[in-house]
């Protein structure tokens, strides 16, 4: 008990640091204001009422980056923190190495992922290179996994224990599974954003998930894998709060994609390293509804523009679906069986004989928002995003009724 008490302290400091991190965030990102539109990095909100003879007001892009400085800035500084008693210690026998080079690779994947999203908000990258660059950065992480544990080997549900036995070793398939982990979270975050305050809020409420379980985890049984990702989403909590703030409706800054890279990694680090990706995919339940949903466009099985957002009606001031237009006929298989089986189930709006020759078909893009919006109907884009939280906290729910009951079914483990 006694060494569970001392090693409380580091969490008390983080905890002291990452409010200062969010007073600072909130402050700063103001300042930078007009230096991002100075150098044309701005956006203009398309889905606000415009008085009539007037331009869309320019909003500063690519502001995650202000976050991640910060982030990172306080991570710096924290790292002397954990192993202050090791070091002065006479002796440097016990210092725990793995940890530390742990810590260090998990911020240098994090660093990396902050500048490669900075030079996609500045340099605007394809689709294939946003799916390249998670893979460069957390190479890092990977090579240390390799070094401090090497350990590929999973535990196999209980009912295929008969068949396959209690555990599997999936060699260099698991190393592709946390590679494409962090792929995953980069993007999915990226794909399911375009309305203000939807980034930093779906973010914000998966941070504050692994928040939960990390304490819940070491009030049962004390591991330095939740410690260690504590230490992590704290800041990040602070930081994305702090963007939060100035990004929600009617928005004063826009993320750009270095922020959606730099939760994503943030993610997969404690994810991987924490030793509990099965369970953060849990906490992107919607996230990976969207994706499954997106499929037939992102392999562009059905055409797939490049902005997929709501339509915003300035008459109403909602936001209704929006559309992409082809020839069935111009389809594969695969698409117009995508079509037509979502079509049947009701999860697209689907038009029928529009276009000038009136032989092209319209229906609604394959995306959650989408989705939500043909249930709902148009919604004040704030209502949207409030709706569009309460379901990341759903999903939060159901993957904490998983982790902590449905799991003991599968698997012979104190769940705590």
């Amino acid at each position: 008990m006694e060494g569970q008490q001392i090693t409380h302290w580091p969490l008390y400091i983080n905890a002291a640091m990452s409010i200062c991190a969010f007073v600072l965030t909130v402050r700063l990102i103001p300042r930078f204001y007009d230096l991002f539109i100075a150098a044309d990095m701005y956006g203009k909100d398309m889905s606000k009422k415009i008085p009539k003879g007037q331009e869309p007001k320019k909003v500063p892009e690519g502001l995650g980056v202000i976050t991640g400085a910060v982030f990172l800035i306080v991570m710096f500084l924290f790292i002397p923190v954990p192993f202050w008693r090791m070091w002065k210690s006479d002796t440097r026998e016990d210092f725990p190495h793995d940890r530390f080079v742990e810590f260090i690779a998990a911020l240098l994947s994090i660093c990396c992922m902050i500048f490669l999203g900075f030079a996609d908000d500045v340099l605007d990258l394809r689709w294939r290179h946003k799916l390249q660059l998670p893979t460069m950065a957390t190479l890092p992480l990977l090579m240390v996994y390799v070094v401090n544990y090497g350990s590929t080997t999973i535990m196999v549900p209980k009912p295929l224990n008969a068949y396959i036995g209690n555990d599997i070793n999936l060699g260099v398939l698991y190393y592709i599974y946390m590679g494409m982990l962090a792929v995953f979270c980069t993007n999915a975050i990226n794909i399911l954003a375009g309305v203000n305050g939807l980034e930093c809020g779906q973010s914000a409420v998966i941070c504050i998930s692994v928040i939960i379980f990390n304490i819940v985890q070491l009030s049962g049984n004390w591991s330095e894998a939740h410690l260690f990702s504590l230490y992590f989403m704290m800041p990040f909590c602070a930081v994305c709060l702090a963007l939060l703030y100035h990004n929600w409706y009617p928005s004063r800054a826009f993320v750009g994609d270095t922020f959606c890279y730099f939760a994503g990694m943030t993610f997969a680090v404690v994810a991987i390293l924490g030793h509990f990706s099965k369970t953060m995919l849990l906490f992107f339940i919607p996230q990976v509804i969207n994706f499954v949903f997106s499929v037939p466009q992102l392999f562009h099985f059905v055409p797939c523009p490049r902005h997929r957002l709501p339509k915003f009606n300035p008459d109403t001031d909602t936001l209704g679906m929006s559309y992409t237009r082809f020839k069935m006929k111009n389809l594969g298989f695969i698409g117009r069986l995508a079509v037509r089986v979502c079509g049947l189930v009701g999860v697209i709006h689907i038009k029928e004989g529009v276009g000038e020759d009136k032989e092209e078909t319209e229906c609604s893009n394959f995306t959650i928002l989408n989705l939500v919006l043909k249930i709902t109907g148009p919604m004040h884009e704030r209502n949207l995003v409030l709706v569009m939280l309460f379901i990341q906290v759903l999903g939060s729910c159901v993957a904490f009724f998983v982790r902590f009951y449905l799991a003991g079914f599968f698997y012979d483990v104190i769940v705590y």
